[in-house]
């Protein structure tokens, strides 16, 4: 062989792999991760996790709200100043909150799909709260962010914001 065709034939070989690369590198990206790509939830969907959240509010059992958080969420509540930032703290959070009964309602939400496993669901709900002495009830609306991650095939709340609106 020629100096020549080995430069010749290093050049083919050095394209085909070029090529087989970029093929592959395409191939990749149109097919999506390689761990298996789900369907991204619809807007829908996703506002419909506040229902199930809301469900659960309605069995007043703390451990089964906590249930829809994972494990290293955040919550900064409407109705106390301390950030629950563990599953004890949620939980504790919840046996104080479901003593009031509360019952919410959604009155603006803003849904953005980021993709197939996180999405944010922020906007304003309100709550109908009944005092557990006197059995008065009062309503408190407040603006809300949900944070949610699909974790091992279950969409769970990572972080929830809820404050009161200033204006009352």
């Amino acid at each position: 062989m020629t100096r020549r065709s080995i430069r010749k034939r290093v050049a083919i070989v050095t394209a085909t792999a070029v090529v087989a690369v970029g093929t592959v590198a395409a191939g990749a990206a149109v097919a999506g991760p390689s761990w298996g790509e789900s369907k991204r939830p619809t807007e829908k969907q996703v506002a419909g996790l506040f229902d199930n959240w809301n469900r659960a509010l309605q069995t007043r059992d703390p451990e089964k709200v906590a249930d829809l958080y994972a494990s290293d969420a955040v919550l900064l509540p409407t109705v106390s100043n301390k950030v629950r930032a563990d599953r004890a703290a949620i939980v504790d959070y919840f046996e104080h909150f479901l003593a009031n009964k509360p019952a919410g309602k959604k009155i603006e939400t803003h849904v953005n799909v980021l993709d197939q496993n996180s999405a944010l669901d922020a906007g304003v709900y309100e709550f109908t709260l009944t005092d557990p002495e006197s059995g008065e009830k009062s309503v408190v609306k407040a603006r809300y962010t949900y944070e949610y991650e699909k974790r091992n095939g279950e969409w769970l709340i990572v972080n929830h914001h809820s404050s009161k609106m200033p204006e009352g």
